[in-house]
């Protein structure tokens, strides 16, 4: 086998090469043959000095992914970048594209950087639950400064090359496309510079309070996750102790985050994201349909956030209202929302104006027969739908997709109303769509397969985690999130409050409890608009106009600046369904709530993947990470009832005589895995 490393002579530069596409991740033949030529630099009288580079589109962008879980194989990482500071002889990393996690490692491990200015530098460790394992929580502070090192390591977000230069991170920048020979002139200008300059033999001063304060600020980014502390406790390690009790004290915590549940499931859930995009039944190469333009119909919240995701892409879209004062009002906002975004310094002003100039808005329904993909996002009423999609099947263009963004109806009874139902597919976003990474792409009896493969690798493309989902009411997620809320209202006419439930539901590490997102969505969503007829809390609630934070009253009170606070005439409600139901108020446990709510969901989720509506039980976790906010560090429903043991999630569901899905029930007395 050929090894991914190579090396060239440059007169006494020798110049380390890594070959090994598509990242050049840090892969056990990548770590042997960096090793060998290091050590061939070192063992040669006449090499000065020593530059490692990549081929390819980046430097070093991590971790070898195929190697988690794996029995480990020398040298392993730690011990390859303690022996490129050993060397005898300097070495330069020249950084293109990214240096990313282990990456960033090697780099700070050689004696100088030099960076192309499109390089970035980042340890994400922390966004699979662990930390820089091969001294980078020690060598970033020391290199960079306490306030720097703790932004990368415990947040895991990438620096420019500039701002890793400002801060000593990198020594100076190449020319764009001059990065190699850049780096050889850097690295005769330092062959013979001595002492050579060991990021292990700098010290960092200690700052207590600049740790208290990044602390503080990003609590609420931080609250449930075991990684960011330590993260935090290792760069303040090297504040205050040697290079080696530091190393030692990383190695521990590293050890102890990699086999914690957590880290398990971040990792899980970083696997689940790339399995989801595989449809299983279709061929991997199968010719995709060409999409260069999207009609949307419907202006308002939904349709206008949908537009955005392809505007952003650079895919141009026609936009359709039935009134000239909706389409104004849409696309206004649109306009707005990107102007926002611009002030924020996430885009430039003149990609705003290239975002609107590619909308076309009309209130000519004809003008959708030039589009590609067509979707429709308007009112969730079938008889609405179907009118919409007989008309749009007389006006699209031959081997258009046609696209529902319902959020629970029958994608085979849309379909049914055309003459073209291999065509349709349901394409579920989530509210706000042009923030939410959700995509539920719905399956219909008869979606062709090039139609399913076509949207979800446009999915990526306007950079959404999409996930295959079966034809069913509420599809994967809202289908799931039925028996939480149903439970949820039971427990309160048995005897807890909304807060208590609440409580319980933000305690585990969700965004917001039931109630509380009743209450931020608005409670008369799907309301009768009958206020003398009231069949539960919600119609009672609606008919008080009590609709949540928009009305200043829901399930909670709210003040000018929406802060809840407990409600005595939602209490007076609520006992009066008690009593109108005869039912006696008890104590509620938080382990019946947790049963009630969360492991009705997990038996929920096994019934969906008995029924074939979800591919994989992995596929569901990716649906309540990135759709409803279930905590990342839980790994989703189906991976934590695995982490919780599935007999424990049975023995629950059972105390409390729910019929428990035969999947379920089979894994839990096998010892076995939903799958």
């Amino acid at each position: 086998m050929t090894s991914p490393i190579r090396t060239e002579r440059h007169d006494d530069i020798l110049v380390i090469i890594s070959d090994n596409p598509p990242v050049n991740a840090l892969g056990a033949a990548v770590r042997t043959g960096l090793e060998a030529a290091i050590k061939q630099g070192v063992a040669d009288a006449s090499i000065a000095a020593m530059v490692i580079r990549c081929d390819g589109r980046t430097f070093f962008a991590g971790a070898d992914i195929t190697e988690f879980g794996k029995p480990p194989v020398e040298p392993l990482l730690p011990t390859l970048v303690d022996m490129i500071e050993a060397s005898s002889k300097p070495v330069v990393a020249a950084i293109h594209g990214t240096a990313l996690g282990g990456g960033c490692e090697v780099a700070i491990g050689c004696h100088y950087r030099i960076a192309a200015p499109s390089a970035k530098l980042g340890t994400p460790e922390v966004k699979l639950g662990l930390l820089p394992g091969a001294g980078g929580t020690q060598r970033l502070p020391r290199l960079a400064g306490l306030a720097l090192a703790l932004e990368m390591t415990a947040k895991g977000d990438p620096i420019s090359a500039k701002k890793a230069l400002d801060a000593g991170l990198i020594d100076r920048l190449a020319g764009e496309d001059s990065l190699e020979a850049d780096a050889i002139a850097f690295a005769n200008e330092v062959k013979a510079k001595r002492p050579i300059p060991r990021a292990s033999e700098r010290e960092v001063a200690a700052d207590a309070d600049a740790v208290a304060t990044f602390k503080k600020d990003n609590a609420r980014r931080f609250r449930g996750f075991d990684a960011p502390a330590a993260n935090i406790a290792c760069v303040e390690k090297a504040t205050s102790s040697s290079f080696a009790d530091g190393i030692a004290f990383e190695r521990q915590e590293f050890m102890r985050l990699m086999m914690g549940v957590q880290s398990a499931a971040q990792r899980h859930i970083f696997f689940a994201e790339r399995q989801a995009s595989k449809i299983d039944d279709v061929p991997a190469d199968i010719p995709l349909r060409p999409i260069a333009r999207v009609g949307v119909i419907g202006a308002g919240t939904m349709g206008g956030g949908i537009s955005m995701n392809f505007l952003s892409a650079g895919i141009p879209v026609t936009i359709v209202e039935m009134q000239a004062e909706a389409l104004d009002r849409g696309t206004g906002t649109m306009r707005r929302n990107y102007e926002a975004t611009a002030a924020k310094g996430r885009m430039k002003p003149e990609q705003v104006e290239a975002a609107m100039a590619a909308l076309k808005p009309t209130l000519d329904f004809a003008d959708l027969a030039e589009c590609d993909l067509i979707i429709e996002a308007v009112y969730e009423n079938m008889d609405v739908k179907k009118e919409i999609f007989t008309k749009l099947d007389g006006i699209a263009k031959p081997g258009a997709i046609l696209a529902s963004n319902t959020s629970y109806l029958d994608i085979d009874a849309i379909a049914a109303v055309t003459s073209r139902p291999q065509d349709v597919v349901g394409m579920h976003f989530f509210s706000p769509a042009n923030v939410m990474k959700l995509l539920e792409v719905v399956r219909g009896e008869k979606t062709a397969g090039d139609v399913l493969a076509t949207v979800m690798a446009l999915a990526k493309k306007i950079r959404k985690v999409a996930v295959v989902a079966g034809v069913t009411y509420g599809f994967i997620g809202n289908r799931m999130l039925m028996p939480r809320q149903v439970e949820a209202t039971k427990l309160l006419l048995e005897g807890a409050t909304p807060e208590q439930i609440d409580r319980v539901h933000v305690a585990f590490g969700m965004p917001m409890g039931p109630f509380q997102m009743a209450d931020l969505a608005g409670v008369d969503i799907g309301w009768h608009r009958d206020p003398t007829r009231i069949e539960n809390i919600r119609d009672a609630l609606a008919a008080e106009n009590r609709w949540g934070q928009k009305t200043k009253a829901g399930f909670y009170d709210y003040d000018e600046k929406r802060t809840p606070s407990n409600s005595a005439r939602v209490a007076e409600i609520i006992d009066d369904f008690r009593k109108r139901e005869g039912v006696t108020p008890r104590e509620i446990t938080e382990d019946e709530i947790v049963a009630r709510t969360l492991y009705t969901m997990v038996n929920e989720g096994a019934l969906i993947l008995e029924e074939g509506k979800a591919q994989r039980a992995s596929d569901v976790d990716v649906v309540w990470i990135y759709g409803y906010g279930w905590p990342v560090y839980r790994g989703g429903p189906m991976f934590w009832a695995q982490s919780e043991g599935l007999a424990k999630v049975v023995a629950g569901l059972e105390r409390y005589d729910f019929p428990v899905a035969r999947s379920l029930k089979d894994a839990a007395a096998s010892g076995g895995r939903l799958k």
